[in-house]
């Protein structure tokens, strides 16, 4: 499963690429806005270079014409950006139009089966479900990233699941499990997986013996 990283903060990117693990980058209009400095264009170029993976770069337009000639310029910043286009009828129409002109799409805030199978039909290389939101509704967000593998798979559909709001790192685990292609992380969400409490405890507990021991043999 690859891990991308759902942030425009370039420090936090830089971080992730340096532990190996940035296989890719989610952004939007509101990470955007938390982040310093900068255009969007600029921010995202930026983000190109961190990563050779898929950095996806959403629309703002609510029509099929404007969303494409927003793809069409987002696509010409850097040849691994992805046009990230929200699931709706004139979305859809986006995606296809896009993919006629060769350039790939993720469709985002996908929260059924039928809509991510929709998004696959028409185009989309990735398809977002929105797990915690789901979960925020009394829904199992997690059973649509499930239905949407076993679909992809039992058609031979070459989009890739791309697990989305993740809350925290059991979701992480469960998407894992689910057999989800991707999945994005806020920044905070990927320290948690790193840390385990008997991990730092151990370090510490491994620290403080070698100097015991070092200090022993210094007596000797």
């Amino acid at each position: 499963m690859k891990i991308f990283l759902d942030t425009a903060d370039l420090e936090e990117l830089r971080t992730a690429a340096r532990w190996g693990v940035l296989d890719g980058v989610t952004t939007n209009p509101t990470l955007f806005a938390k982040a310093a400095g900068g255009s969007y264009e600029s921010v995202l170029a930026e983000i190109c270079t961190l990563t050779p993976g898929p950095v996806s770069a959403e629309v703002v337009a609510e029509n099929a014409d404007g969303m494409v000639a927003q793809g069409r310029a987002f696509s010409k910043i850097a040849p691994n950006i992805v046009v990230k286009i929200p699931m709706s009828e004139q979305g859809l129409e986006a995606i296809a139009r896009l993919r006629a002109e060769g350039i790939r799409t993720n469709c985002t805030l996908v929260f059924s089966t039928n809509q991510g199978l929709l998004a696959a039909k028409a185009g989309a290389v990735l398809v977002s479900p929105f797990v915690g939101r789901l979960d925020d509704i009394s829904e199992d967000g997690m059973t649509v990233v499930r239905q949407l593998v076993e679909v992809f798979v039992t058609h031979e559909i070459r989009a890739e699941v791309l697990a989305a709001s993740m809350r925290h790192p059991l979701h992480a685990t469960q998407a894992a499990l689910a057999g989800a292609h991707i999945v994005t992380l806020p920044f905070k969400v990927l320290q948690q997986m790193v840390h385990h409490p008997l991990t730092d405890s151990g370090i510490v507990q491994f620290r403080a013996d070698w100097e015991k021991a070092q200090r022993a043999r210094g007596a000797a």
